[in-house]
């Protein structure tokens, strides 16, 4: 079993691949991970062409939601994006929180860093940085975040608990975050997980839903909600293998149990429970 150094070393690796690739590359190969000649290029991608301060340099069609749709921005707040990549998301939420906002990626890869800030500086953006770190241990200093969003990043993270603990960290009392990522919904063969990894490469470290759910609520934050739920359609080639027919359309009509993407809201209290601030 790999451990978690392994894993971010695979990840930090692959992600410096990436850089290199153009958006239709990443897009017809599993969220950049290659080898799926089969993949249908909208398994996870969202379109962001239409939304104000899209730019193409830095989408790399990698996403598997757009947070900064559901992440209540408003003009002046001080925005963190874990996994900024080359600032698709970034350069979406500086469009809304204006000159007096200010927005921050971090990323581990070198290569999106630079890359993010590339088209940082043809944009002529002074208020948007990126910082290269661990979501693990953010180099950002506590409680200074008004709003956190995330990208399909989290569940790459081997530990998800100190994610969290470190986004409570960072944001303000009263502070929010709202991330999509990657989860599991009820009971999959670990032969039809291990080829959905194989198929779309975004699904690996997913967690049960509600595993995710409980650790963002153990973290202390509150007001916990699913924003958006997308279910992962995966091939009738694949889910053959491993699934009866009737299996199969339980799969696709019911929801139940299979490989989704979810944007999830939670706030950070006034107050941490139990901390005895508010007494």
């Amino acid at each position: 079993m790999n451990t978690g150094e392994e894993i971010k070393k695979m990840v930090q690796d692959k992600y410096a691949e990436i850089a290199n690739q153009s958006k239709d590359d990443n897009t017809v190969s599993c969220c950049g991970v290659g080898g799926c000649s089969t993949v249908d290029y909208a398994i996870f991608a969202e379109d962001y062409s239409k939304l104000k301060g899209y730019n193409e340099s830095a989408d790399l069609g990698l996403g598997c939601g757009i947070p900064t749709e559901f992440a209540q921005l408003k003009e002046g707040d001080k925005v963190l994006d874990l996994g900024s990549g080359a600032g698709n998301d970034c350069f979406v939420a500086r469009a809304i929180v204006g000159n007096s906002g200010k927005v921050i990626g971090v990323d581990m890869t070198d290569l999106m860093i630079e890359k993010a800030r590339e088209n940082a500086e043809k944009l002529n953006f002074n208020n948007v940085e990126f910082r290269k770190g661990d979501i693990e241990n953010l180099p950002i200093g506590g409680n200074s975040i008004d709003v956190v969003i995330s990208n399909c990043v989290l569940n790459l993270v081997p530990d998800k608990q100190k994610a969290f603990t470190e986004t409570f960290r960072v944001l303000k009392q009263g502070g929010h975050f709202s991330v999509s990522d990657v989860v599991l919904k009820g009971n999959l063969p670990e032969k039809l997980k291990n080829d959905a990894e194989m198929y779309a490469g975004c699904v690996s470290g997913a967690i049960q839903l509600d595993e995710y759910l409980n650790i963002i609520k153990q973290t202390g934050f509150v007001n916990i909600v699913v924003q958006k739920e997308k279910p992962i359609l995966l091939p009738d080639e694949i889910l053959s293998q491993y699934l009866s027919q009737d299996e199969i359309k339980r799969y696709k009509t019911e929801n139940i149990f299979g490989i989704f993407s979810v944007t999830v809201f939670a706030e950070k209290p006034l107050c941490k429970p139990n901390s005895g601030c508010c007494s």
